[in-house]
């Protein structure tokens, strides 16, 4: 390949990866927008008790639905690759979802007979059990946006995830609550994930198209799932980092500290959503380099992505976490205490951006070697937890101070996994793999010195106004100081007769 044909493709995969991520960005808003009257919601009319409930149920349930996608999330993209007969790659999806749904179903009616561990508190009704009817949805949901991510549809995503999924589980758990009031929760979960499902599933049906003379194979399938295992295990592993906190507070606390956590790691989730915005487009990419053994190509595209999620993710985990108090306090009074686990949550994404696009890369080059570190993560994050608990129990702490000692381990379990996974990738390509950049102090620094004008103004204008502020000086700063070039790929929309249009 000459220097100038390098040099466009490179261009090429930037513009890609860019219009991937502003797509996903704009998800991300309308997630924030349809997240927070969920979170009110559930906070003023089922309670902290019922929301813990229900979030402890949830660890369980999109765990296993996690591991029966049997690592296709990340793994279809390589095998799409692979695979140089484009008319092929209906079966190649279809053999996927053939499996996913069959390990989801199995799965699902184990937990139906033994509900225990969805249910650690033993409180739940009949209606909460049908939970598990969630399992193969997840799984089949997560393998079809995979497929449409390989075709660049990150619109499929956004619609599926960010508008109909949120938004249909804030409006049905208030309409639940008149229907069911002990079990509204989880049947607004379970018409959120089939209304999510069918989303994703018109779009992919349009692109792949039926499967024609495809047939079923025990051999393919138990070739698929050992290929699978692996990267199934690193997506459960690195999915459960964020939810070991909740199952081992349920072990300690009460109920009502796990709702307040639950409702703390719903709002730090948000800029976690972010680093998603790239994560589809990223893996077609790098298995594209991969096949061409285009090392120094992977590396920059790394370290481009992971300048650009941690600079999001700081400006929100900024503008979120300086009214911190405000907006716990709007979820309800109760949950006000649960301010300082929200700053832990927010600083625990920032620092995990690392890790993430170096996982990227290394699910590809490195798969067994990052299944140890990711393994090496969550026993960490658990160490450091139940060591958090024992120190409560130790000096009489309460609830709050709990859910803040889970949210501080799971920072630095996610700070430790940065540096190991990204000295790891660079002694693999030879390449450094360093998102960092000065700037990004500069214009945090920015942001808390307004951020504390915005604290002297009522919590309805610090919600209303002073987020925005922060998240607009912030912006400034990054972009005059902290953006060059390339960076700007990502706020610019014209593009090449050949590249659609990004419609949602």
């Amino acid at each position: 390949m000459s220097e100038a044909t390098a040099s466009e493709a490179q261009g090429g995969d930037l513009a890609a990866l860019a219009k991937g991520g502003r797509t996903n960005f704009m998800g991300f808003l309308l997630r924030l927008a349809a997240r927070l009257p969920f979170l009110f919601i559930a906070g003023r009319l089922y309670g902290a008790a019922a929301l813990g409930r229900f979030a402890s149920a949830l660890v369980v349930v999109e765990l296993v639905a996690m591991l029966c996608t049997v690592g296709e999330k990340r793994g279809l993209a390589q095998r799409l690759s692979d695979c140089e007969d484009k008319d092929a790659h209906a079966h190649l999806v279809t053999d996927g979802l053939t499996l996913a749904l069959g390990a989801g179903t199995l799965v699902g009616l184990a937990l139906w007979l033994v509900p225990a561990p969805m249910f650690p508190s033993g409180i739940y009704t009949p209606t909460d059990r049908l939970l598990v009817l969630a399992i193969p949805a997840l799984a089949l949901t997560e393998i079809i946006l995979a497929a449409q991510a390989y075709r660049y549809d990150i619109a499929a995503t956004v619609r599926a995830r960010a508008i109909v999924e949120p938004w249909t589980i804030s409006i049905m758990a208030g309409v639940m609550y008149l229907i069911s009031p002990k079990s509204g929760l989880s049947l607004a979960y379970l018409l959120s994930i089939y209304a999510a499902l069918l989303t994703a599933a018109l779009p992919f049906l349009k692109s792949y198209g039926v499967p024609a003379g495809w047939r079923p194979s025990l051999g393919r399938m138990s070739g698929l799932a050992m290929r699978g295992a692996p990267l199934a295990a690193a997506d459960a592993i690195e999915w459960g980092t964020r939810r070991l906190d909740i199952f081992i507070l349920g072990l300690f606390a009460a109920p009502t500290a796990v709702g307040v956590y639950y409702v703390a790691q719903q709002v730090a989730s948000l800029p976690q959503k972010l680093k998603t915005s790239f994560e589809p487009i990223l893996g077609p990419v790098i298995t594209r380099k991969l096949r061409e053994k285009d090392y120094s190509s992977i590396a920059k595209q790394v370290c481009q992505v992971g300048f650009w999620i941690t600079a999001a993710q700081a400006g929100v985990a900024l503008a979120l976490g300086i009214p911190g108090e405000a907006i716990m306090g709007l979820v309800g009074p109760n949950f006000v205490g649960g301010t300082g686990a929200l700053a832990f949550l927010l600083a625990a994404e920032v620092v995990a951006a690392t890790a993430v696009v170096a996982e990227a890369a290394l699910v590809y080059v490195a798969r067994l070697r990052n299944l140890w570190v990711s393994a090496g993560t969550i026993g960490l994050q658990a160490v450091l937890t139940v060591s958090a608990m024992l120190l409560a129990d130790l000096y009489h702490w309460n609830e709050y101070y709990r859910a803040a000692g889970a949210a501080a381990a799971l920072m630095l379990a996610l700070a430790a996994a940065s540096l190991v996974k990204a000295l790891m990738l660079r002694r693999i390509l030879g390449e450094t793999v360093n998102n960092w950049r000065w700037p990004l102090v500069w214009a945090a620094a920015a942001a808390v010195v307004v951020g504390q004008i915005v604290l002297l103004l009522p919590e309805w204008a610090e919600l209303a106004f002073g987020m925005p502020i922060i998240l607009i000086v912030y912006g400034i700063v990054i972009w005059t100081k902290g953006f060059g070039p390339e960076d700007r790929v990502l706020f610019r929309r014209k593009m090449t007769e050949e590249e659609p249009p990004e419609e949602l």
